[in-house]
């Protein structure tokens, strides 16, 4: 166990340490092409700045940065750089005059550079920014444009071009928006699916401890109440032996089914592991009366002809029963029948009138879940009071049934468990 604790904790290790790895990768490898995208802005502006624009050369690499450099921002913060870039292409537009046969009122690297911050900030910035960034970029190039000898009317076309690139830019940021929803629904989802089976398997353990670990606790409470009656010239000293450990197994018991109720989990219905099946209903009787009940059964008909599914119900209603009799009738003699006949089994426990005090714990839900594993099969069950004192559990199932939940009745998922 702590060699494989080991090794998943050395997995999962793995797994972080190659997750950062390739996020610093890919980090680094959209940093490098940012950083060449700009190199290559400044390297193309810088030498051509001449024959588009009027600059001394003492000031060509200044104004060539201001077009290139805000690109370095685009991961970073691409509404900042898109505000430098804007003021910087409004400055050069009012304050450098253009060559005598250039009619753009900014170089072409900087109107690529300006384009790809608006668009990125229509991507990632706050709608409010993106707003004022369009506004402001559609007035920019329009006046600008129109301003210019040689564009004429042909310059109004830069704002719808800007409207153009800031709705796509906002489509894409819904598709981007709307695939990270999904991605969270999905995770959501995988937690749900997670913690619907955390139910499903504390509603299996549940399942278990009433059928399996009570009814043997109950076994102990019998064998220790009855052991003064079965046993003769017991001393004073091992009566109240006796006595104690009744008394704790009924403790054990009544903390084992607060447990129980703890683990339910009403509307979820666990999957049905291989279980016992009819044929087992005879090692369930005879380690009844090897624990100490007085119990004696008939079989007719053979028992190996019983669905697995229909065995199940039928080894768990016995199960049931024989707890409930040694919890409320202790010492009594119990009388088992099964029949198989006419496509149909039927199971009856009966016990006579408790001669020793019942065993009284916390309410449980053992009649109603026998019901509801009665009734999922389409059977009957009767739970009642004999006219002599005793009580008497019937349950008839066909051995043609399929598991199968219904939408009325008195059946839960949570008495199905029980």
């Amino acid at each position: 166990m702590a060699s494989r604790d080991r090794t998943r904790r050395a997995h999962l290790g793995r797994q972080a340490v190659a997750t950062v790895r390739d996020h610093n990768r890919r980090r680094w490898l959209l940093d490098g092409m940012t950083a060449l995208v700009t190199g290559i802005f400044f390297a193309v502006a810088w030498p051509t700045l001449h024959l588009t624009h009027q600059v001394p050369a003492a000031a060509q690499p200044f104004i060539a940065g201001l077009a290139a450099f805000p690109f370095a921002l685009i991961r970073v913060n691409p509404g900042l750089g898109w505000a430098i870039s804007a003021a910087s292409a409004a400055g050069i537009a009012l304050i450098i005059p253009n060559q005598p046969d250039q009619h753009l009122p900014f170089q072409v690297v900087h109107i690529l550079a300006l384009f790809a911050l608006l668009f990125c900030t229509a991507v990632r910035a706050d709608i409010r920014l993106v707003l004022i960034g369009w506004g402001a970029s559609a007035v920019l190039f329009g006046t600008a444009m129109a301003r210019q000898d040689g564009l004429g009317s042909a310059g109004l076309a830069w704002p719808l071009a800007m409207t153009g690139l800031v709705a796509f830019g906002l489509l894409v940021r819904w598709l981007v928006l709307s695939r990270r929803a999904l991605v969270e629904r999905e995770e959501e989802n995988e937690l749900e699916r997670a913690r619907r089976a955390i139910l499903e398997e504390k509603a299996r353990i549940a399942r278990d401890l009433h059928d399996v670990v009570a009814h043997h606790m109950s076994m102990v409470v019998v064998q220790a109440q009855t052991a003064p009656y079965r046993v003769g010239e017991l001393s004073p000293a091992a009566v109240a032996e006796f006595e104690s450990i009744g008394a704790s197994a009924r403790s054990a018991l009544n903390e084992i089914r607060g447990m129980l109720g703890l683990l339910r989990s009403d509307g979820q219905l666990a999957d049905h592991a291989p279980q016992p099946t009819a044929v087992d209903l005879l090692d369930l009787l005879a380690g009844a009366r090897r624990a100490g009940v007085t119990i004696d059964w008939t079989v007719d008909g053979p028992l190996s002809e019983v669905p697995d599914t229909v065995g199940l119900a039928l080894y768990r209603i016995a199960q049931e029963s024989l707890s409930n009799a040694s919890r409320h009738a202790p010492g009594t003699a119990v009388h088992v029948g099964l029949a198989v006949r006419a496509g149909i089994v039927q199971l009856t426990v009966a016990n006579e009138p408790g001669t020793v005090p019942a065993t009284i714990g916390a309410p449980g839900t053992g009649i109603a879940g026998m019901q509801a594993r009665a009734a999922a099969f389409g059977g009957t069950f009767h739970a009642a009071p004999r006219p002599d004192g005793g009580f008497e559990v019937r349950a008839t199932l066909p051995l043609s049934a399929a598991f199968t939940l219904p939408a009325t009745g008195p059946m839960t998922p949570t008495a199905v468990l029980a």
